[in-house]
């Protein structure tokens, strides 16, 4: 339809205005673009500080990875085992010796017998400082909790407390018995209006047989 060298002119002249066109959108997309990363970047800034969003995670899981013991469950305490007991504190172990020299000083202290209240211990306890009967007596002279209240025994189940309270109520059952030993160990073991009662030991098996065994230890 054209000449040879018209139709060449024509098809570079389409091939040069199809390249131009192409640019100028290339140009237009990367404007678009640019646009919309600042104004994300101005998101981030505004959120996360001038720090760039992935420099602030970054730095966030760093801190976490310091901090991490925030995060971990703190471990047991080493408490040995049986150093704890029912309404009784941490206490330091005791030796048959330290048991020995707390009913010595407390027998001193109220001028009681400490042959006899080492018997009564043993019977009681069994020099166990930690002991608990079913009916809820506590510690070394096996103390009930109303008798512990009365007596001023703030732990029955600390050694020197639980034996100073002992002392003072068996040296009450004696005081209420005119100083006779089998009645006031009665009285320890049953109260003492069960002996008042029946005028001497109570007929109960377990007082009976407490007494004797206490007896055969101390005489």
């Amino acid at each position: 339809m054209f000449s040879g060298s018209i139709q060449k002119y024509i098809n570079s002249s389409g091939e040069a205005q199809a390249i131009n066109r192409a640019r100028q959108l290339d140009s237009y997309i990367n404007s678009i673009y640019e646009q919309k990363q600042t104004q994300a970047d101005k998101i981030n800034n505004e959120e996360f500080g001038s720090k760039p969003f992935n420099e602030v995670l970054k730095t966030s899981i760093e801190e976490t990875v310091d901090k991490k013991n925030v995060f971990e469950i703190d471990a047991p305490p080493n408490i040995p085992f049986g150093a704890l007991s029912v309404g009784s504190k941490l206490k330091t172990s005791y030796s048959k010796s330290d048991i020995m020299d707390i009913i010595d000083n407390a027998c001193e202290k109220y001028d009681m017998d400490s042959k006899l209240v080492k018997a009564l211990v043993k019977q009681e306890s069994g020099f166990n400082p930690d002991a608990k009967s079913k009916a809820g007596a506590m510690g070394l002279m096996q103390l009930m909790p109303k008798t512990a209240e009365a007596l001023g025994v703030k732990d029955p189940y600390n050694p020197k407390d639980n034996v100073d309270g002992g002392v003072r109520y068996l040296k009450q059952m004696l005081d209420k018995f005119n100083g006779n030993k089998i009645l006031a160990l009665a009285a320890y073991n049953a109260g003492p209006n069960a002996v008042k009662k029946y005028d001497g030991i109570p007929p109960y098996k377990e007082t009976q047989n407490y007494v004797k065994s206490i007896l055969s230890m101390y005489l």
